[in-house]
């Protein structure tokens, strides 16, 4: 999924800049190299650990910004001279986090405490000291880190808001063409539907009261009458739904099974995993199947028993229904609107649908919804 791969991608970057900031801090470093003594090994460790601390600065920008800025001390006062660019790569970090506040505080810390680790080393006099601190961390490097930070956080802000106003301009427009829709339909559809309907109705019922044979084009237009109401109600319901009432989800899905039972389906339910969280729109798609299922086994499939399995697995969904209907091996489903519809709201969520007949017997339905983990 193309979260995933961004995430990997952030990863990749980070190591490499953590790397890079690494080799700079400790190939300078090595070049105001005095002596090969221990405390020089303990600055070279610093240095390393500076740079490679940044890896982890998305996931907690204010530890790496303590980590740097002890390490920038911890070398200064070892006797290394080097700029504290470790740091500064931190200071952008937190900045972009958000966390202002705490950076300016740690930062003049850091401006007050550099002059002192310099004098500790023992190499400089004081004015030298104060000298080779200003180099180690310019006030105006460390400015311009926490600008381009603030500056970057204000853009993603600008952009997500930006970003939250597009889908709600798309989603009033999508809500007013639905209603609209749904009225064209009621208008030009349902009152003819209706005549049909009772017409069919009427002229059955005359017949048998007369004793007469019904003719079977005139069960089967009645038939289809009901049938059309039928699929007519439930698609202005569809489109009339403006998200004004509590949407449906995996908690409704009890009840629609309930519902099966009570319609005379020797219907089950399975729950595996451990319930976590998931999306809105995953919610909605794994309730929509399982109501699409049941009610294309009670319209079509003969059947008299239904599981409906719910799995929850890391990163994934399951939803499955399978039923003991007339479907049999080798038999190709018809693709009615009910599993083309499934179908397309499996796809938008980058997921996968199978629907067929099974080998015993029955016909099964089984997608799979990818659930992105939340930290």
């Amino acid at each position: 999924m193309s979260t995933g791969r961004s995430r990997v991608r952030s990863a990749v970057t980070d190591g490499a800049i953590a790397f890079g900031v690494a080799a700079t801090l400790l190939v300078t470093g090595l070049s105001v190299q005095r002596s090969g003594t221990s405390p020089d090994l303990f600055g070279h460790a610093l240095l390393t650990a500076g740079g490679l601390a940044l890896a982890a600065r998305r996931r907690a920008p204010v530890t790496i910004l303590a980590v740097t800025g002890l390490c920038a001390l911890g070398y200064q006062a070892a006797g290394f001279d080097v700029p504290a660019i470790a740091y500064l790569f931190a200071v952008y970090a937190a900045v972009r986090a958000g966390h202002r506040t705490v950076t300016v505080a740690a930062s003049v810390i850091m401006l007050a405490a550099l002059p002192f680790a310099a004098m500790a080393s023992g190499l400089h006099d004081t004015g030298e000291a104060f000298a080779q601190a200003r180099g180690a961390l310019e006030l105006a490097w460390l400015i311009a880190a926490g600008a381009a930070g603030e500056a970057l956080r204000q853009a993603e802000r600008r952009a997500d808001e930006a970003e939250r106003t597009r889908e709600e301009a798309a989603r009033r427009r999508a809500d007013e063409e639905r209603l609209h829709i749904a009225r064209e339909l009621h208008d030009s559809l349902t009152h003819q539907i209706s005549i049909i309907k009772v017409q069919a109705e009427v002229a059955v019922h005359v017949a048998r009261k007369r004793g007469e044979q019904v003719p079977e084009a005139l069960l089967a237009i009645r038939e289809a009458g009901r049938e059309a109401a039928r699929e007519l109600r439930a698609t202005l319901e569809t489109l009339r739904d403006d998200d004004k009432s509590p949407p449906h989800g995996l908690d409704q899905v009890p009840e629609l099974v309930e519902r099966a039972r009570t319609a005379g389906l020797e219907a089950t339910l399975t729950i595996e995993g451990r319930r976590q969280g998931v999306p809105a729109a995953v919610d909605r798609t794994a309730y929509r199947i399982v109501q699409e299922s049941l009610t294309n086994i009670a319209r079509h499939a003969a059947a008299a028993t239904a599981s409906v399995r719910i799995g929850y697995r890391p990163g994934a969904l399951l939803i499955q229904v399978d039923d003991d209907g007339k479907a049999a091996p080798g038999l190709v489903p018809v693709p009615g609107v009910g599993l083309l519809g499934m179908r397309e709201r499996v796809t938008a969520l980058g997921g996968e649908l199978r629907a067929a007949p099974r080998g015993e017997g029955g016909f099964s339905v089984r997608a799979e919804l990818p659930v992105e983990r939340t930290s």
